[in-house]
């Protein structure tokens, strides 16, 4: 580590700004929301950049540097002419005052960094200069992932700060009371703006035990590419005490878990249930009750035959706090991942989520004929194994064997693979390409776009018939 980051305070601060032109400003612009007081030594020759900073800087002539550098804790230069920049940095040496000279690094006391304010909650991001451009792209990754209200809940645990001290001697139990607390249901309350419950919820988790109550978050890992998991789904895995999950959840995305955090593999695969679903709702509940932040990942969304709702449910009759985070489904993620637009305005009015697979096992009992309908997308969850009677239903309920269809595997992945054909076709392809699953089948007259020559709208055409299997980066160009 080159450079020490460190924070200054600024309240009753003096800060100091040489220059007279675009650079000049955009340093104030950084420093206008601060406590301090700004003096700019030299001054706009630009109407509108004079008229930005009027009333909030002190704009002093250059020769008047050394008043202005009276009491100064900071200094910034940021002048274009060589003399000018040689007399201020002359006059900020002789005082011994902290300086950074703007595109001169071998002057500079310190670097400005690339900053992301949130009020109370500050992050900043150098590079010693090497890279200011690698330093912004890293601070615009943090203010997606940072919730815009965090420095809201940073003023509220301040304000709180004494009360909880009175009501939580223990130092030890303090610290692990604000470790949770504020990565609990009262964060999430002042998240979603209600800082009157966050409030509430502080105080009364404060008076109890010292330890905030414990919460569960059903949350959605989307198809499997990590990249197209959502802000609050990352935050909340990696505030998480214990991650419960599915056996469709990535590596890749297991990975993101708090390092400490314990994880538990729940997940069902076909024919064994190792984890019954009851089971699953006892442990969610016992680790809630012993304070701990629980995760229940799934694969896709949790609403879209996930089970979430069932978890939801039995979460909440026993009392516990739950809050749902949606993924993106593997519908979704596999359709886009593929090129293939789910709804089309003039060919794809409609379209439908069912799944394969009955609860008692099986074909589930769906309405063949309204899935038989033209002008609509059909996409088949967990169907591998039922697709040669889905095929057959449909047909025989009137959709026309030529329907192109699409059967992903392991979408968004990279071993994603991707078949296209026919419906007619449907389970010699998924046969004859040892499909296994997890996949997903797409019916319909969109399934067929992503092929070379098939016009929108159009069955597949003659020199398409037959299995076509497709690597995960065939369409990309």
């Amino acid at each position: 580590m080159r450079q020490f980051p460190a924070f200054f305070n600024l309240e009753g601060a003096r800060i100091a700004v040489f220059g007279d032109g675009d650079e000049a400003a955009r340093k104030l612009r950084l420093l206008v929301s601060s406590p301090a007081a700004l003096v700019l030594v030299g001054g706009f020759a630009d109407r509108a950049l004079a008229a930005e900073f009027e009333g909030r800087v002190t704009v002093v002539g250059r020769a008047a540097r050394e008043t202005a550098l009276d009491g100064a804790r900071l200094a910034i230069i940021a002048e274009g002419d060589e003399t000018h920049r040689s007399e201020a940095l002359a006059a900020v040496r002789a005082r011994n005052i902290p300086v950074n000279v703007v595109d001169f690094p071998e002057d500079c006391d310190f670097t400005v960094p690339s900053i992301l304010d949130r009020g109370e909650i500050v992050a900043a991001i150098g590079s010693g200069g090497a890279a200011p451009v690698l330093a912004k792209a890293v601070r615009a990754k943090l203010e997606a992932l940072l919730p815009a209200r965090i420095g809201e809940l940073a003023v509220l645990a301040r304000r709180l700060r004494p009360f909880v001290s009175e009501a939580v001697l223990d130092k030890t139990a303090r610290r692990r009371f604000w470790e949770r607390a504020l990565t609990g249901p009262a964060a999430e309350a002042a998240y979603a703006g209600d800082l009157e419950k966050a409030e509430a919820l502080l105080k009364s988790a404060a008076l109890a035990t010292g330890r905030a109550a414990g919460v569960v978050h059903i949350v959605g890992a989307g198809p499997g590419d990590p990249e197209l998991l959502t802000l609050k789904a990352l935050r909340v895995l990696q505030e998480a005490d214990v991650v419960y999950y599915d056996r469709l959840v990535s590596p890749e995305i297991l990975g993101l878990i708090r390092r400490d955090a314990s994880r538990v593999p729940v997940g069902k695969s076909k024919g064994d249930h190792s984890v019954p679903q009851p089971e699953i709702h006892h442990r969610l509940v016992a680790s809630a009750r012993e304070g701990l932040r629980v995760v229940r990942l799934k694969g896709g969304d949790p609403f879209i035959f996930g089970r979430g709702g069932e978890e939801l449910e039995a979460v909440r009759a026993e009392g516990v706090a739950v809050h749902v985070v949606p993924g993106i489904s593997s519908a979704l993620g596999c359709a886009a991942s593929a090129g293939i637009p789910l709804t089309h305005r003039d060919h794809a009015q409609t379209l439908t989520f069912v799944t394969g697979h009955a609860k008692a096992g099986g074909v589930p009992d769906l309405d063949w004929a309204a899935l038989a309908r033209p002008a609509q997308t059909v996409v088949v969850f967990m169907g591998v194994d039922t697709a040669p009677i889905i095929a057959e239903r449909l047909i025989a309920a009137g959709r026309d064997g030529r329907t192109p269809i699409a059967v992903i595997e392991n979408g968004t992945r990279p071993e994603e693979v991707r078949v296209y054909g026919e419906l007619s076709e449907l389970p010699f392809l998924i046969e004859e390409e040892g499909i296994t699953g997890p996949a997903l089948l797409i019916i319909g007259e969109v399934a067929g776009i992503p092929l070379t020559g098939i016009q929108i709208g159009q069955f597949l055409p003659p020199e398409f018939a037959g299995p076509a299997r497709h690597d995960a980066l065939a369409f990309e160009e």
